[in-house]
């Protein structure tokens, strides 16, 4: 099995009380069965540490054969600090502005030595002026900025159903990205 990740991230840059809420969501998917309640060594990140593949994984993606049940890096990953979600293969670095539907991927990603570091969550269109939240651009493939995100590893070739991204968006209370990186 090819590695890849499904990454689900709140589209704005500093989530309100993200911690909290990272616990409540892990809540959430441990009641559902889609991930174990305890962490254990089954993730990829610092330490590790993630929470394992679940039987109700099944019944939210697509393609349910092709979930890492049986892998030793297998498991959910809750961040709680800002980073940033992009594909790792081939990514093109392209977005757009959702006022003058230009290029500006060049200037976006240019200006993320402002916004990793918190001096801003904002970015400023350089061909019209049109400013926002940095996740309100357009981005091919799907990209994600925040200070919450949650990595599915193993799961990116299986599909999350469109409504369990719904559903996880309404539990979170903001719009969701769907980063889907397979190396």
């Amino acid at each position: 099995m090819s590695y890849s990740q499904a990454i689900v991230v709140p589209r704005i840059s500093t989530f309100p009380g993200h911690e909290a809420k990272a616990r409540m969501m892990l809540r959430w998917l441990s009641e559902r069965r889609i991930v174990e309640a305890l962490p254990t060594t089954c993730g990829r990140g610092v330490g590790g540490m993630g929470y394992a593949i679940a039987e109700g994984a099944r019944r939210v993606v697509l393609h349910p054969d092709r979930l890492p049940f049986g892998e030793a890096i297998n498991g959910l990953e809750v961040v709680t600090k800002r980073c940033i979600y992009t594909p790792t293969r081939d990514f093109a670095e392209e977005a757009g502005c959702p006022e003058c539907r230009r290029e500006i991927g060049e200037a976006l990603f240019e200006s993320l030595d402002e916004w990793m570091p918190g001096q801003t969550d904002n970015f400023t269109c350089p061909e019209c002026g049109f400013e926002d939240d940095i996740n309100g651009f357009l981005f091919i493939p799907a990209c994600g900025f925040s200070n919450l995100g949650f990595i599915f590893n193993g799961w990116g070739d299986a599909c999350f159903q469109p409504a369990f991204v719904d559903e996880f968006a309404e539990r979170l209370g903001f719009a969701v990205s769907l980063v889907v990186d397979r190396a």
